[in-house]
């Protein structure tokens, strides 16, 4: 397990999301701040399922979220949204030949209790890839209603929750049609998670095994 001395420490980032707007939803924020807080950061930006149109999206939000100072790599696959226990193998072998190499210090992915399919699985590829590294998992609001007790907040700047909810209003036009999908619900569980923290608003994350440096 890769001890965690704050964002300064991270020389590189792993963010993985099944579709193409999970990231900035889930943690959105957190990569602003720590963009920010340590622009030599290495990100690589990973989005396993998309058409040309979300790709698209995919790439602009990544951009909005990593500024012009963050050094990244954007990686867009084409694994079918819903679909993905059936290429468990073909997704396993793209998280060895292309992510593990990277060794990350944090690596940011869906949450194991999610009620997304597509999003356990990557969970459950997560873990099973990166066996001994910094791994927090990030929570996405749904129908489902599949919220639970975080153990892990992350206080927020206004400016990177404004931030964010702008990235999610300006940049992902297609699901706009969602009843979710909107400032509300987005500042809303970030006011719950900062009230939990006893700040005013927050990402908040699930981390199975924590060492602080």
């Amino acid at each position: 397990m890769i001890a965690f001395g704050g964002f300064r420490q991270i020389k590189r980032l792993l963010c993985i999301g099944a579709h193409s707007d999970d990231i900035e939803i889930g943690a959105g924020a957190t990569v602003l701040r720590l963009v920010r807080e340590n622009p030599d950061v290495e990100v690589t930006w990973c989005v396993l399922s998309g058409n040309e149109v979300r790709h698209e999206e995919a790439r602009r939000g990544a951009e909005r979220i990593l500024g012009l100072t963050a050094s990244r790599r954007i990686l867009l696959q084409n694994f079918t949204d819903s679909r993905f226990p059936a290429y468990r193998e073909q997704i396993k072998e793209f998280f060895e030949q292309n992510l593990k190499s990277i060794d990350p210090g944090l690596i940011l992915t869906h949450a194991c209790g999610d009620a997304h399919q597509d999003h356990r699985m990557v969970n459950e590829l997560t873990w099973n890839t990166f066996r001994s590294h910094q791994i927090w998992e990030y929570e996405i609001p749904k129908w489902d209603g599949d919220l639970m007790r975080p153990n892990l907040f992350v206080p927020l700047d206004p400016e990177d929750v404004a931030a964010k909810i702008a990235v999610l209003r300006d940049v992902f036009s297609s699901q706009r049609n969602k009843h979710w999908f909107d400032e509300e619900t987005f500042r809303g569980l970030m006011r719950i998670r900062g009230l939990e923290s006893n700040t005013r608003y927050a990402e908040a994350f699930f981390a199975r095994k924590f060492v602080v440096a």
